[in-house]
């Protein structure tokens, strides 16, 4: 009795104090930015706010070029999450599907890919985009993020079409469908959460993405939300609420579309990773 009970707490202690240590940076980031800037530098901290207070989220949002920047960065990460969404289905499915030569050697390239980092093609990267004189544009980011999140969306992608019995769709073929019709009407509503999976971790990648960015794109009104929260920093020290603030601003998209596909996000990503 004493061993079972000991070892269901232990699993269920440990659970809780990993959740302590992940969670407590969130709170203290959304709880600093509502501190009076007295709270912030006092030398005892101040764990629970008592005179909660706006002004960091107005100096955040009052801060220059903030919602040229908002929506460059929305615009970047929908559009390069799409069109990684597209190419990933269609190479996915040929990969699932399919036979032809090469068919292992193009696979093993995505994870070849996937484990390289981009770090050490940063300036073949630069090089390309200016001669491409595509340099302070937003298009060489959304080309550039959609590459980035590509081998995993469609190696995540390649598995859950490979859990998706064959026979549904020789089934809808036999029925009267195409090929086409047969993965449209049959195949792509069975893949949701796989879908929702690598577009959380397209959307998150694209968002959350600096370095590239800063290298790319030196025009302000080109740049977007990561930068943004750079400039808090100045000469006379660090602006911990407005940047506290503007982090807590931030992070809240991620936060709710967390929440939203949390789920089939995971599911996605189980299924993706066993299958095929």
């Amino acid at each position: 009795m004493k061993r079972s009970l000991i070892g269901r707490l232990w699993p269920n202690a440990t659970a809780v104090v990993l959740f302590v240590v992940f969670a407590f940076p969130v709170y203290w980031m959304f709880a600093t930015a509502f501190k009076p800037t007295g709270d912030i530098i006092a030398e005892d901290p101040v764990f629970f706010p008592t005179d909660a207070t706006l002004e960091h989220f107005k100096e955040a949002v009052n801060a220059d070029h903030f919602w040229t920047l908002v929506g460059n960065s929305v615009t970047v990460t929908v559009v390069s999450v799409l069109l990684s969404l597209v190419i990933a289905l269609l190479a996915s499915f040929a990969l699932a599907r399919m036979r032809f030569k090469g068919r292992r050697g193009f696979i093993l390239t995505f994870m070849i890919a996937q484990m390289a980092p981009w770090e050490v093609m940063v300036i073949a990267i630069y090089m390309i985009v200016r001669d491409a004189d595509l340099l302070n544009s937003l298009v060489s980011l959304t080309f550039f993020y959609m590459v980035m999140v590509l081998p995993f969306t469609i190696l995540t992608l390649r598995g859950y079409v490979a859990a998706v019995p064959k026979e549904l769709e020789e089934s809808a073929m036999v029925d009267g469908c195409t090929r086409t019709q047969a993965f449209t009407k049959v195949i792509f509503p069975l893949l949701a959460p796989g879908l929702m999976a690598t577009s959380l971790f397209g959307f998150i990648t694209a968002w959350n993405e600096f370095p590239m960015v800063l290298i790319l794109n030196k025009n302000a009104e080109a740049q977007t939300l990561p930068l943004w929260l750079s400039s808090f920093q100045t000469t006379f020290g660090d602006d911990w609420g407005a940047t506290m603030a503007a982090a807590s601003l931030f992070a809240v998209p991620i936060l709710i579309l967390f929440v939203f596909l949390q789920r089939k996000a995971v599911s996605g990503l189980v299924s993706g990773a066993v299958k095929g």
